[in-house]
């Protein structure tokens, strides 16, 4: 708990975007942890500020498309995704081995590069704005895998380009390495395989994994790849929007939902540090992965014995939603709600607005809170009381569309609603049928 509180506070935050040209305001794509969204800026940034590109003849179009997006670089290229400080080293460059040194960057992932930056964010976001030119990795074709055994330090996954780089990120806070593993691995897997990449052989950069877990993180990878006779039904659960989840299964609550829920009441509730404390990241990155592959998932299996494994997915399901469980129309309207002085009148304006909710955002919420209640009548035995899980819940279940305000502000409305539902459940809820 103190480790990831502490993260929160230490994270910066980009306010100089604002203010200097080749800033664009938007919506960041996947920021799904609260660690991350505190890290990231809300910005466009175009690389050559204030360049204008002489207009290029159609005979160019011939040229490989690695040298055209020089030229004039696709807008979406330049749509900053995701960005943070994580450790970084570079182990290979063209197939050469290179010694081990890690070095803390700033990283800039766009929809088809990441950017590598030595310096402070604001020195970084200088130099964008003068032409310097970072270094870049370019993502079409390339490979990503955890690879514990390359380094000592836990949280530790490899990107291989097909040109021979090869680079290790690694971060000691468990939810932001997971995140930006996904947002990687999604913007790899977005990108064209074959014709628009450089023409090397990516097997041969591709590393042999030596366990089982990272197996099957392989065979993840290259699902898309394989023949359609062997390709297993995706079912795509984390990752996508709530109600066409619940579309798909007749219901209002996603089934994986209630599973964990009933898993964690079953052999969960007395856990010292239940939803605090983190599971293994790859079992739960190969949980994630057998749920996407609409397998038949049994959590007494042993291989999930670990509940912190069960706990940490179901927090990554409700982090990886496009909108969070409290929709993004909703954020404003429930933070006024929580602002009101009198505390019957703030359950009043809380519950009026969870009526109004769409019904598998209703229900689903009504499950979770009514299940975290249970969590919270063990707190003499788990240690987790309701500002416990509102520190844990809130970021997660509820953020800004436009985070164009103080952050740090929003985090303590975001834990005030959230305890709010835990400690009014009854009340906030009693108009629902059970």
């Amino acid at each position: 708990m103190q480790k990831s509180t502490n993260s929160d506070t230490s994270l910066e935050t980009l306010n100089s975007t604002r203010q200097g040209t080749g800033a664009v305001q938007m919506r960041i794509k996947n920021a799904n942890s609260h660690h991350d969204r505190l890290s990231q800026s809300k910005s466009m940034i175009l690389t050559d500020v204030g360049k204008v590109t002489e207009p290029i003849s159609r005979h160019r179009r011939n040229h490989s498309q690695h040298i055209l997006k020089d030229v004039i670089p696709p807008l979406e290229q330049l749509m900053v995704e995701k960005e943070g400080y994580l450790q970084k080293a570079k182990i290979a460059d063209g197939g050469k081995k290179l010694r081990k040194n890690w070095s803390t960057s700033w990283i800039v992932l766009s929809s088809r590069k990441i950017e590598f930056y030595k310096e402070s964010k604001q020195q970084a976001l200088s130099n964008m704005k003068t032409g310097h030119k970072p270094e870049s990795v370019d993502l079409c074709g390339a490979h990503i895998e955890w690879a514990k055994e390359k380094s000592s330090r836990k949280n530790v996954f490899q990107i291989t380009t097909v040109s021979g780089n090869e680079f290790l990120l690694q971060s000691d806070i468990d939810f932001i390495i997971l995140d930006w593993f996904h947002a990687i691995k999604n913007a790899i897997d977005r990108l064209p395989k074959d014709s628009s990449c450089p023409s090397r052989n990516l097997e041969l950069f591709k590393i042999q994994r030596s366990s089982s877990t990272e197996l099957l993180s392989h065979y993840d990878s290259d699902i898309k790849e394989q023949k359609p006779e062997h390709r297993k039904s995706l079912n795509q659960i984390f990752g996508s929007h709530l109600h066409k989840v619940c579309e798909r299964e007749n219901s209002t609550v996603p089934w994986f939902v209630k599973q964990c829920i009933e898993a964690v009441e079953k052999r969960g509730l007395d856990v010292d540090g239940i939803y605090r404390v983190s599971g293994n990241l790859a079992t739960i990155q190969k949980l994630r992965f057998i749920v996407n592959q609409e397998e038949k998932l049994n959590l007494d299996d042993s291989q999930w014995e670990d509940i912190h494994v069960v706990t940490g997915a179901l927090k990554m399901f409700f982090r990886e939603l496009p909108e969070p469980l409290f929709p993004y129309s909703f954020f404003e309207r429930f933070v006024e709600a929580i602002k009101k002085q009198d505390n019957n009148t703030r359950i009043e304006a809380v519950k009026s607005l969870v009526q109004k909710l769409p019904p598998p955002n209703r229900d689903t919420m009504k499950v979770l809170f009514g299940h975290l209640t249970k969590i919270v009548a063990k707190a003499s035995k788990n240690l987790m009381s309701t500002q416990s899980l509102g520190i844990v819940f809130g970021p997660t279940l509820l953020r800004a569309e436009n985070e164009t305000g103080n952050m740090a502000i929003h985090m303590v409305y975001q834990n005030q609603i959230a305890e709010l539902m835990l400690s009014e459940y009854s009340k906030i809820f009693s108009s629902e049928e059970d």
